[in-house]
Parts: C-alpha cells; sequence; structure tokens
C-alpha cells in the first residue's frame, strides 16, 4: 500500500516531530509528521482539521542530506 493511501485511513502514521525540532524547521505549520520512505527519502506532512473533517497536507519529499539540514542535524 502506497504512503499516500495510508495518510488517508490514518493521518497519524507517521512520527511526530518534536515541537523544539520544529522550530528549526521554520515552517510555518503548528505540527509536523514525518514517513520514513525507500532509498533514505523523508515525507514531512502537517494535520489540519478538526474531529469532523481532517486535512493532511504534504509539505515536502527530500533525501536524507535535505532532511538532516532543515532540522540542524550535522555528520559525525
Amino acid at each position: 500500500m502506497a504512503k499516500a493511501e495510508l495518510l488517508k485511513t490514518n493521518s497519524q502514521y507517521g512520527v511526530q516531530i518534536p515541537k523544539k525540532l520544529l522550530k528549526k524547521t521554520g515552517l510555518p505549520v503548528t505540527n509536523l509528521w514525518k514517513v520514513n520512505l525507500t532509498g533514505y527519502w523523508r515525507m514531512l506532512y502537517t494535520i489540519v482539521g478538526d474531529r469532523v473533517e481532517v486535512f493532511c497536507y504534504v509539505l515536502e519529499i527530500c533525501d536524507h542530506r535535505r532532511y538532516d539540514r532543515l532540522f540542524g542535524y550535522r555528520k559525525k
């Protein structure tokens, strides 16, 4: 099953990014979720809505290097 299809059935499928890391991204969202894709790619999305309607917006699909830069991770 494709990851987008999983999000349709369960909007909280991914891993929620901690609020302290969310501030580093500069993205104008109040919550951020991550889904690991094949080949070390990441899908970042946010959830907007209420109990009646829930919308998931995919903000970015990025490779591991871009993901590390976005959150301020450094190579060891």
